[in-house]
């Protein structure tokens, strides 16, 4: 590292990708063909403004950290000042504060009214050449994500409903339809555990009076509203609500904790204060939140709002675990829920192909929690039944699991199956004129199509299968450091080839995703690293350390898992707090040995907090085919239960007893 005259930091790059830098990718230059463009995964190349926006393109909105992972093994993380980050050198990279070419050292609480609307972030006063910088050794990987979250603070656990799939919702008719909708979903036997409700104003009829608004809408619900959300509820969905801040333009800046502390004034600015207004809408039974907007929050503003979003829940419901899903957030959000979706993107393939990347990066960067709108927002003429079916083959496998976006209809697992769109509505104030001529709704040809709807089941249920192993992930993420979807590189740090991936990722470190991104695809190339590793599907064994070439149709997204994996495989439900008899399948994946601890807890309260949970540990012994399984908890005395072991490959499969302390089981 070098300090120059001019008050940037210089650093020495590599050959190797340089990942991480949050989440979201350039903005197009004008008039720019950016569905011909390359996507963009390794962040070198490129000057990084490192301006927070929102932005419709391909990638999303950008919600920047100057937090950089050069794979080949190192890292750095800016804490203070706010950086520009120059990486166009091939051997030399430039942190370049904001302010030292004065393009925001004006701004400060008098005129940062005036910055809001730009998205850019303050800089408070700094001493030229001091630094609050962290540089890792990132040769392993793994410990460079647990200490990053050392630095920035562990995530907490989810409830465990959030981990099941969410159902957005635009323009509505009434409190009926609302009802209906997840009738339907429970008639058509799809999996369902949270329903999600827009602001009138963002529609031309939503939950709420004209946003901002925490009153309830007098034309959508015909009886108490506390009635329809009970109606919701005996349904066995969670009811979540949008919401945008409160009068925007002139709201102060968020500061408080909740609750207080001695020394804090409660003023206007007090989250505390602000927190209050929700408090009639938890009382009337809304479960969670949908943060919208913020984009005009500086970086303090944006962690400070996440956790407005947690203190303020667990002050009205005490032990109930809070959810929220936010479109900007900041290294240290993880601490307070932090969730974030990557805003409102076209409906694309482009724009699924970007995701991927921008998932992989943001979940090594900002948060372990990310997911987009499943299909894209904007919708035009390529938002067909095989792109959203695409899109959400990708969904089960990001932490956010939810379909979003204009036309609304159409983001239904069985939209595609309509013989009508629906509501063609942008927001009720203008149309798609908006996004360019060229950005046409959906073509009535797409609709109508049958095919559609079961491969959405299919996709549906097997996110729900893999429930125990998904919520093992979480925990995993919060005393780890280590996120959900995951870039090839953490696990594989010394295969060149994997660096600069960023189109397939790992879910755990035993799944690997590739997402399909083409239109038409019939196949799909996938690197394997070393070792050997399953087809998901068909359970072939392929050896790893190249590429393939997976033949694909519209029901198969390629999926593979490592040899000695032990993946718990749960009977399918319709919500994730369904009692169901069936046993948990433990799929033994044969050829190396292998173990997983599998976590478990009550997946609603904050008891967890105080150690009550329980980790199951699953040792396979490979040489001698030996199946260990013990169970360490602080949780209430349990008894008794059945799992079923499957062999993978070798048409072996087991029902065995466990008693929740220490069994051997053979499978031979």
């Amino acid at each position: 590292m070098q300090f120059l005259e001019n008050g940037n930091l210089a650093f020495k790059i590599d050959d190797s990708p340089i990942l991480g830098l949050g989440e979201g990718g350039p903005q197009p230059e004008s008039g720019a063909d950016w569905h011909n463009q390359a996507i963009e995964f390794d962040r070198k190349g490129r000057f990084h403004n490192m301006q927070p926006r929102w932005q419709s393109n391909a990638y999303g909105s950008r919600n920047p950290v100057p937090l950089i992972l050069g794979t080949g093994g190192w890292g750095l993380f800016s804490a203070a000042p706010w950086v520009q980050i120059d990486l166009r050198d091939s051997e030399k990279g430039l942190l370049i504060p904001w302010n030292s070419e004065g393009d925001l050292t004006k701004q400060n609480r008098v005129n940062q009214q005036e910055n809001r609307s730009k998205g850019k972030p303050p800089v408070e006063s700094t001493i030229k050449g001091l630094w609050d910088l962290f540089v890792f050794d990132a040769s392993n990987p793994k410990q460079t994500m647990k200490d990053i979250a050392d630095i920035s603070g562990i995530s907490v656990m989810p409830p465990k409903w959030a981990m099941g799939y969410m159902q957005s919702h635009r323009t509505l008719k009434d409190e009926n339809q609302m009802i209906e909708i997840v009738d339907t979903f429970r008639e058509k036997k799809i999996p369902l555990d949270a329903v999600i409700y827009l602001g009138t104003g963002f529609c031309p009829r939503g939950w709420n009076e004209y946003q901002p608004s925490f009153k309830f809408n007098d034309e959508l619900f015909l009886r108490d509203p506390e009635k329809v959300i009970t109606d919701l509820h005996n349904r066995n969905v969670k009811v979540v609500v949008h919401i945008v801040p409160y009068d925007r333009d002139q709201l102060p800046t968020l500061q408080g904790s909740i609750p207080p502390t001695a020394d804090e004034i409660l003023n206007e600015s007090h989250i505390q204060n602000y927190w209050a207004q929700h408090t009639s809408l938890m009382e009337s039974g809304i479960d969670a939140f949908w943060p919208d907007e913020g984009d005009w929050f500086d970086l303090f503003e944006r962690i400070k709002r996440h956790q407005l979003y947690y203190q303020g829940p667990i002050s009205t419901k005490t032990d109930i675990r809070p959810w929220s899903l936010h479109r900007n957030g900041y290294l240290g959000i993880g601490k307070w829920g932090g969730w974030v979706w990557s805003g409102d993107t076209q409906s694309s393939w482009k724009t699924l192909e970007a995701q991927i990347a921008v998932g992989i990066n943001h979940s090594l960067s900002l948060s372990p929690y990310w997911g987009s709108d499943i299909g894209g927002f904007y919708p035009n003429a390529e938002k067909t039944g095989e792109l959203y079916a695409r899109w959400f083959q990708f969904g089960v496998f990001n932490p956010s699991f939810r379909s979003h976006g204009r036309t609304w209809l159409t983001a239904l697992p069985w939209g595609f199956g309509l013989s009508d769109m629906g509501v063609r509505e942008p927001n009720g104030t203008n149309d798609m004129s908006e996004v360019g001529a060229e950005k046409k709704i959906p073509l009535q040809e797409s609709m109508n199509n049958p095919f559609i709807e079961p491969i959405i089941r299919k996709y549906a249920e097997l996110r729900y299968q893999l429930m125990s192993y998904n919520y093992t992930l979480t925990w995993q993420a919060r005393v780890s450091g280590m996120p959900m979807m995951r870039a090839l590189w953490l696990h594989y740090p010394e295969d060149e080839k994997v660096r600069g991936i960023g189109n397939q990722y790992l879910w755990g470190k035993d799944m690997l995703i590739a997402p399909v991104f083409k239109k038409d695809a019939t196949k799909r190339n996938v690197y394997l690293p070393e070792g050997h590793w399953y087809d998901w599907w068909t359970n072939e064994r392929k050896t790893g350390g190249e590429t393939i070439i997976r033949e694909v149709n519209l029901e198969t997204m390629p999926i593979y898992v490592r040899a000695g994996a032990i993946i718990p495989f749960d009977p399918v439900r319709q919500y994730t707090s369904e009692e169901i008899d069936n046993p948990t399948t433990i799929k033994i994946y044969p050829g190396s040995d292998g173990e997983f601890v599998m976590y478990e807890d009550d997946g609603h309260s904050l008891q967890y907090l105080k150690g009550d949970y329980t980790l199951t540990r699953f040792i396979w012994d490979d040489a001698n085919r030996k199946l260990t399984i013990t169970t360490f908890t602080n949780t209430q005395e349990l008894t008794m239960r059945k799992f079923i072991l499957e062999l993978i490959s070798q048409g072996i499969r087991k029902t065995v007893e466990y008693d929740y302390t220490h069994i051997e089981i053979n499978l031979l």
